[in-house]
């Protein structure tokens, strides 16, 4: 098995669900060289996360958006953790809920996404000032 690494800086993204997948291959030509093989996407934060969703209708995203924030609303009186303002807990159970990492098949030099599936960057807190993820390709 071979392994190729990377780490990449997203933008900053305004608060919400945003579909990264294009720019993730964007930074990874080895992909067009794997017959069979994994990428992993993992994200070097605690306020953000990665799942894998609907790529084509953008009221998903916002549904996700407005579904998060009633299960984890800001200000909530049991929070103890509020250093970073009023958004920082809620942001914290927000990536644990989805998660830090993706795993993504590779067929033929492509990833193995469904047709309607894209990578999504899930950015929890109001501000932030970019992402940095490591890219794992397997093979």
């Amino acid at each position: 098995m071979s392994f190729h690494q990377k780490e990449i800086r997203l933008p900053a993204y305004r608060r919400g669900f945003h579909i990264v997948t294009d720019t993730i291959v964007g930074h990874l030509p080895e992909l067009k060289t794997i017959e069979v093989g994994f990428l992993q996407v993992f994200i070097k934060h605690t306020s953000a996360s990665l799942t894998i969703n609907e790529n084509c209708d953008p009221t998903v995203r916002g549904d996700f958006e407005r579904h998060f924030n009633l299960l984890f609303p800001e200000d909530a009186q049991h929070y103890q953790h509020d250093y970073e303002g009023s958004d920082d807990m809620p942001a914290h159970l927000k990536s644990s809920t989805l998660g830090c990492q993706v795993m993504i098949p590779i067929t033929k030099g492509r990833l193995n996404l469904g047709t309607w599936q894209g990578i999504y960057l899930c950015e929890h807190r109001n501000h932030d000032t970019g992402r940095t993820l490591v890219l794992t390709l397997m093979s």
